[in-house]
């Protein structure tokens, strides 16, 4: 019982000390070329500032104001930016036989996925501060409290579950055109969500797809743990703490064992 114990524990470190590894790379990689992270990150902000000073005085928010309402959505809203950054890498990687050297060295075969992951999720934070910043520069005032890192947590599970989503069809292909669809879809389900409007002021078929998005379970949860009034709504709405955490559990659960498989089955 020991030895196996003991075997165990020694594959679980061993394949954290490969994941790291993977993640340093990813890391010194923005460390030389740091255009495109700093993009991703004033992106966000660009498009906040857009909506709250230009566009929010004409989006009446029940309970509340436009500002408090739009900043915990869109700190939602970057946890799907730079997906396309990720994937790239792996496309990138797959093209160039960095994916096979990999495969031929002695690593834990989930740790090239699992550090992409762990440097995306540090990138993440960074994304996170820097929105949460200019929120409060522009006179978001969250309630203080154990309720912000609840809520930041949710964020990054939310980011966990479709990053996942990102690494397996990063493996799925070898075609960058793939890429650009995958940025090009994320608009269109950001905005069938509650991100920038109350799911009320839409068509009642159409308010029912935004509150079951897995985006808008989060944007009302980080909401309400920020203390920002939340409009009235079916279950989704009532139980987004809930889906907050079972819809990224449930991506992460099916699309990381697709991504690992993926992995391991690839040719050398």
């Amino acid at each position: 019982m020991t030895a196996v114990g003991e075997g165990t524990a020694g594959r679980l470190r061993w394949a954290v000390a490969d994941a790291l590894t993977v993640a340093g790379r990813d890391v010194a990689h923005w460390r030389r070329q740091p255009a495109g992270l700093l993009a991703t990150l004033l992106f966000p902000v660009l498009l906040m500032v857009t909506f709250v000073y230009l566009l929010g005085g004409g989006i009446p928010v029940p309970g509340g104001s436009y500002r408090d309402f739009m900043v915990p959505g869109m700190l939602a809203l970057v946890m799907l930016f730079g997906l396309e950054g990720t994937m790239t890498a792996v496309v990138t990687d797959t093209q160039r036989g960095v994916t096979d050297r990999f495969r031929a060295l002695p690593m834990a075969p989930s740790a090239v996925v699992t550090g992409r992951c762990l440097a995306d999720l540090a990138a993440s934070v960074a994304g996170l501060a820097v929105v949460a910043l200019a929120g409060l520069a522009v006179g978001w005032r969250p309630d203080p409290g154990p309720g912000l890192l609840g809520a930041a947590a949710l964020l990054l599970l939310l980011r966990v579950g479709f990053l996942w989503v990102g690494i397996w069809l990063g493996l799925l292909t070898r075609d960058p055109a793939l890429v650009t669809a995958v940025q090009v879809l994320v608009w269109p389900f950001a905005f069938l969500s509650n991100v920038f409007v109350p799911v009320s002021s839409m068509p009642a078929w159409l308010g029912t797809l935004a509150e079951w998005n897995p985006v808008a379970a989060t944007v009302t949860a980080v909401r309400e743990l920020t203390g920002v009034p939340v409009p009235d709504g079916g279950w989704a709405t009532g139980h987004a703490a809930l889906l907050a955490v079972a819809w990224p559990v449930l991506l992460t659960v099916v699309f990381a064992a697709l991504a690992v498989r993926r992995w391991q089955g690839l040719s050398r």
